[in-house]
């Protein structure tokens, strides 16, 4: 693939355009000190971290388990985590969606203040953090992985089940800048995300584990 950073891969993903599926695992330097993980596509991983590529290929061949799925299985990710000294956060399905013109399909109110629960969270794992309140629900925008535009949705439970969630995912792709593209991890096991995001049209492009420090 030759020396490309994790950031144009994920530019590339975005396309339409992915590794070769050749069940091979490339390793790529940490975009930051604060973001590292793997990315598994289609019969192809990138591991992205500090640490010696030979180490990362040695681990994953020593791993029990289907090589091609070996990169997000608990032994590797264990074994990278100890490594590290860092936790695994989570093994999320990883989308992404394009830019819309115009306005938010809904009303959406800035939430300002910094030291909302939700803004202390979101700015543990990104920059450039926006947080909109809705009636029922917030929606969280911001710089994550690599630079990417990322985005979060939470809908109280008293308003779940009437397409809220839907709505605050569609209204993310409206809040981009031109040109942008916005990403969104769902874990697997939460159907109902993983639905309101595909309603609104994200496509799935693979899945992500990142290793964060300190406690999720």
């Amino acid at each position: 693939m030759g020396a490309r950073g994790l950031g144009e891969i994920l530019a590339d993903a975005a396309g339409g355009v992915f590794p070769p599926p050749d069940g091979s695992v490339t390793v790529v330097p940490q975009p930051s000190p604060r973001e590292a993980g793997v990315v598994s596509f289609a019969a192809h991983a990138v591991v992205f971290t500090d640490q010696d590529p030979d180490w990362v290929r040695a681990a994953v061949a020593a791993a029990p388990g289907d090589p091609l799925s070996v990169p997000l299985c608990p032994p590797f990710l264990s074994a990278f985590a100890e490594r590290t000294g860092r936790t695994v956060n989570n093994i999320d399905l990883l989308t992404v969606a394009d830019r819309l013109p115009g306005g938010p399909p809904l009303p959406l109110s800035p939430v300002e203040d910094r030291e909302h629960p939700r803004v202390v969270r979101a700015l543990r794992y990104r920059e450039d953090v926006r947080v909109y309140e809705a009636d029922g629900g917030v929606l969280i925008l911001g710089r994550g992985v690599a630079g990417r535009w990322e985005t979060a949705v939470e809908v109280d439970p008293h308003a779940r089940g009437r397409g809220l969630g839907r709505a605050l995912a569609t209204a993310a792709r409206h809040l981009l800048p031109e040109g942008e593209v916005v990403w969104a991890q769902q874990a697997p096991g939460n159907a109902p995300s993983v639905r309101a995001f595909q309603a609104a049209d994200y496509r799935p492009v693979g899945a992500e584990a990142l290793l964060v420090l300190g406690q999720p």
